[in-house]
């Protein structure tokens, strides 16, 4: 079974930064982040493989937010800078054990954490 577990939420001001993490249970190819705000569909926001060398990036977050992994750690992490009230949302770890999948897809993921809040205010 894998288990993810997200930390690194909390309210900061706009323009600031944040750091999410998501420690697995076991490592695993494919990870990334989603995100849901109130009201708004869950929507992608970031993925990286395992090698750590092909990344993706919803544009709205492009040049903003960086995700990164750390093998020996099993954790994956999402620097946020430059932040926007917009980015208000919970935030969920993803992973999947296949190689190759449709990323910005929600149901190609097979594992999820539980997630964690990042509020930005004005």
């Amino acid at each position: 079974q894998v288990q993810l577990v997200e930390s690194g939420g909390g309210l900061v001001q706009a323009g600031g930064s944040l750091r999410l993490s998501c420690a697995a249970s076991v490592n695993i190819y494919s990870m990334g982040w989603f995100r849901q705000a109130p009201g708004k569909e869950r929507e992608f926001v970031a993925a990286i493989n395992w090698s750590g060398d092909s990344t993706y990036y919803r544009d709205s977050v492009k040049g903003r937010f960086t995700i990164s992994r750390d093998k020996a750690k099993k954790t994956v992490y999402l620097q946020m800078d430059s932040l926007k009230p917009e980015d208000t949302a919970v935030y969920y770890c993803a992973a999947d054990r296949a190689s190759a999948i449709l990323v910005v897809v929600e149901s190609s993921w097979h594992y999820w954490g539980q997630g964690t809040q990042v509020t930005v205010s004005s």
